[in-house]
């Protein structure tokens, strides 16, 4: 397949351009470099069948592909915050953009939505069908409207246009080749934790989360893309449930740091419980993950040890 991952240059992407490399696909990386690295990527340049491009999808692109996987969009509050209204023509024009293209080239489109669709949520896990408790006009809206948009946006392209689409609901991702200056909760702590500096924990620290390894999370996007009959949404996450304090006091034990832990006020539209039900991935997908949380931040720990130019210990 020839295959185009917008946001190919970012955490994620750069994680799916390198298994679809091994996986034998021609892969076209596509990044405007807003919150993804060129870093990340340029092991990749040994590849022939790669190619990595400059764009930003806010503006409409050419290509002749079989396959597009659309992660384009900042997914750090840190990132998307800092420039909301490019946040949302991300998600939305952006969209109507990789959206075109398919239909043009009668390419399968797979689009990486978020658990923050499900907003602050009342429902607990969260299941596909639950519509979500989000605040429009809160300062997550941005990001949290604008992937509920491109869902939308997905939906009505296969129903009217009959574009074979895919969407999945990706929960807590972490691993290596996040950003140091990343701004979620498993590269704050890591980062924190190996300068010997606090954690710094928003409210009462019982707020919930999935977190699930990077490889798993891909692991599921690729099996999504090749599953036949499916649109989704399917939730990919991990269901095994942790509070944030338990995160830092992991964090702390793993690192073997002296870092205290200290609490700040609550974060506004900060969900309480996230948690998905992944039924419908292990029904129609075959999986679930594999890699438990000790372990893999116990591999990203390391990958941050060496961004910040510590010795290995």
């Amino acid at each position: 397949m020839r295959a185009l991952v917008t946001g190919g240059a970012g955490f994620l992407g750069s994680h799916l351009c390198e298994r679809l490399l091994k996986d034998g696909d021609e892969v076209i990386c596509l990044d405007n470099y807003f919150s993804g690295r060129r870093a990340n990527v340029l092991h990749l340049r040994d590849y022939d069948n790669f190619e990595l491009m400059r764009h930003d999808i806010v503006e409409p692109i050419l290509l002749e592909v079989d396959r597009i996987y659309h992660l384009a969009c900042p997914a750090s509050p840190v990132h998307y915050q800092y420039n909301p209204v490019k946040t949302i023509k991300t998600s939305v024009m952006g969209t109507i953009n990789m959206l075109g293209l398919a239909k043009r080239v009668r390419a399968r489109i797979l689009l990486t939505s978020t658990s923050e669709v499900y907003g602050d949520p009342e429902v607990h896990p969260q299941t596909e069908d639950y519509w979500g408790h989000v605040n429009p006009i809160g300062e997550r809206s941005c990001y949290d409207e604008g992937k509920r948009v491109a869902e939308c946006l997905m939906m009505n392209y296969h129903r009217q246009n009959k574009v074979d689409v895919r969407i999945v609901r990706i929960f807590n991702t972490y691993g290596p080749r996040m950003a140091i200056n990343d701004g979620r909760v498993v590269s704050n702590f890591c980062v924190a934790a190996l300068k010997g500096e606090p954690l710094e924990i928003y409210g009462d620290g019982q707020q919930t989360r999935s977190f699930a390894y990077v490889d798993d999370i891909i692991d599921a996007i690729v099996r999504m893309m090749r599953v036949e009959g499916l649109t989704g949404p399917v939730n990919i996450g991990n269901p095994d449930e942790f509070t944030v304090e338990e995160l830092a006091r992991l964090t702390v034990e793993i690192t073997g740091s002296s870092s205290q832990i200290v609490r700040r006020p609550a974060r506004a539209d900060d969900p309480v419980r996230r948690k998905p039900d992944i039924t419908l991935a292990r029904k129609h997908l075959g999986w679930e993950p594999k890699v438990a949380l000790r372990d893999g931040l116990g591999r990203s720990v390391g990958y941050f040890r060496k961004e910040l130019g510590l010795t290995p210990v």
